[in-house]
């Protein structure tokens, strides 16, 4: 990078983190610290609800799987407008008339001490992993920036977030990442027109989107009903709905955001807002790396992106072979560019036949350099001794840093890095608020001092921090990052939205029905995920239901056991 861009990066970073010092000072009470005093207004709640789920690995690793696996990851956030409709409708008015601090709070209020608990738990266990893959996504950039090992630059991202978060609390993580939206959008705007720009003179932005439609990058909506494939309207719809349901109405990370506002009506705006604009974003993100993907098509890609372990293994026993396998794909790869350009050509001649002709030979010469690229996977997988090869969290990465311009290369990795932050010190902040208020101030030490339970919310967001930097040491064993968060979020959030739903509208189930019922669910889902092959979006479905099965059959049981008590 060029001084210009490192400058850009680094102004962009410590300033992010100075504001949120400035921002989040003054907090004299866990209320202040944990809630920001209830006064933020809408807009600042509606970025704040967006950074917080864009994380570094929206924008690193979803352009990469547009690349190799299409558009139809969009399908993933076809439930959540529903759910926002949903949850303004009844979880807010709740938690606003209850004042809690924690969604968790209200389970309690509703069941009992060890529901609350278990479903405090469940969030903690799910949310501390997550923190840790949010900074192990931006430790990529700077590893490969810098050349620096991995592990180091964890700790680097770690420290910078847990300064301003565990010094400014609620209120400095939602300014911060008003700021940090602002640099995000700005940066994808850039990249998308730079890589249209980039694109060869005769060809135009419609020619890109035919090419990519062409070749199966367009794939934005499937309609057919299988459990086993990931992305289709079914699951998006069905099992993003319950996805979405559990994680902005009973994630912490997301329910302390929007508690923080000022009224029940600046924080239906807030989630609206988000429902409205969060699926038109990650479309667009999602084109972005569609058109990546069309821009290499004119212009030979590396057969593997993630350049230190192509050089590990040109370095190692298979390396001559390694090499011969790059030259056939160049080769093939030229080939490739060959018949794309005749397609554009055809397409503008608007003749049909010699189209079809044309995308043929296009389909034989991609499954040519497709066969090449995995056998050159092969022996990276031999070298690294790694079943779990992938370069798509690298693929954008690895544009960036060679096409983009000075100046513009600063903001779009600022951008990234700024993510992962603003995603990272919500969790952290929501990890401590949890922490605090549901296990340590309700089960340890029910009575201390404001200033007290002020300073263990400090200490515990450096410890949640501690936690997440040492997770973030695996995640290179955890191949696609997108894909990966939401695997590990939907193995608990259906448990956790079953219970919920419980509280919410079976009202004749008692406490002790729903925490058994949501032990047994847990086992249920852990199980699918073990020894089935359904999608992961439908795990939330699957643990939600089960909750709601399971309640009513041990509740009756239950209540018969006691009455037969009572009458004894």
């Amino acid at each position: 990078m060029s001084a210009i861009d490192w400058t850009v990066l680094i102004v962009s970073l410590i300033s992010i983190v100075v504001y949120g010092v400035w921002k989040g000072r003054g907090s004299k009470d866990i209320k202040g610290y944990l809630m920001a005093d209830r006064n933020i207004r809408w807009y600042i709640v509606a970025l704040s609800v967006m950074a917080t789920q864009a994380s570094a690995i929206t924008f690193l690793s979803t352009p990469g799987l547009a690349y190799s696996d299409g558009m139809r990851f969009v399908q993933f956030y076809f439930g959540l407008p529903i759910a926002m409709v949903i949850l303004c409708i009844v979880a807010i008015p709740i938690y606003h008339k209850l004042n809690v601090f924690t969604a968790y709070e209200y389970l309690e209020k509703r069941f009992d001490l060890k529901t609350r608990g278990l479903a405090a738990i469940l969030f903690l266990i799910q949310r501390g992993l997550a923190a840790g893959l949010t900074i192990y996504a931006p430790s990529i950039i700077i590893s490969v920036l810098l050349g620096l090992n991995i592990y180091f630059t964890n700790l680097v991202i770690g420290v910078l977030v847990i300064i301003y978060t565990a010094s400014g609390g609620s209120k400095a993580v939602s300014w911060t990442q008003t700021k940090q939206m602002i640099i995000i959008m700005s940066a994808m705007v850039g990249a998308f027109f730079m890589i249209l720009y980039l694109l060869p003179k005769d060809v135009s932005f419609t020619d890109a989107l035919f090419v990519a439609g062409k070749m199966g990058k367009l794939n934005a909506i499937d309609f057919s009903f299988d459990l086993s494939n990931r992305y289709n309207i079914w699951s998006g719809v069905i099992g993003g709905l319950f996805l979405a349901l559990s994680y902005f109405g009973t994630d912490q990370s997301q329910v302390q955001r929007y508690l923080t506002a000022k009224s029940v009506t600046h924080s239906r705006l807030g989630l609206l807002t988000n429902g409205l604009v969060k699926v038109p974003m990650q479309f667009f993100i999602l084109l972005i790396g569609a058109l990546v993907f069309v821009f290499y098509q004119f212009t030979t890609p590396p057969l593997f992106f993630n350049t230190v372990e192509s050089q590990g293994v040109r370095d190692s026993q298979w390396g001559k072979e390694y090499r011969i396998i790059e030259g056939q794909y160049q080769k093939a790869s030229q080939e490739k560019t060959h018949w794309v350009q005749r397609l554009v050509q055809a397409r503008h001649q608007g003749d049909k036949i010699q189209l079809e002709s044309v995308d043929q030979r296009l389909k034989q010469a991609e499954k040519e350099v497709i066969e090449l690229r995995n056998k050159g996977v092969l022996l990276i997988q031999k070298h690294s001794a790694n079943e779990d090869v992938s370069d798509t969290n690298y693929i954008f990465l690895s544009f960036v840093l060679k096409y983009m311009p000075i100046g513009l290369l600063g903001l779009i990795i600022a951008a990234i890095i700024a993510a992962a932050m603003s995603s990272t010190s919500s969790e952290l902040n929501a990890l401590a608020s949890t922490t605090v208020v549901d296990i340590y101030k309700r089960m340890m030490k029910k009575t201390a001092s404001d200033r007290h339970y002020l300073v263990t919310s400090k200490l515990l967001t450096v410890v949640w921090g501690i936690f997440a930097i040492l997770f973030a040491q695996f995640g290179n064993r955890l191949g696609t990052l997108v894909e990966a968060v939401n695997i590990l979020g939907s193995l608990f959030y259906g448990t956790i939205l079953g219970i919920f739903l419980v509280a919410f509208f079976l009202k004749f189930i008692r406490g002790a029905a729903a925490f058994y019922a949501a032990i047994f669910a847990e086992i249920g889902v852990v199980l699918c995920f073990l020894f089935s092959d359904i999608s992961y979006l439908w795990y939330n479905v699957v643990g939600s239901l089960l909750v709601i099965i399971f309640s009513l059959p041990i509740n009756y049981f239950l209540q018969q056991r006691n009455n037969r008590q009572t009458t004894v």
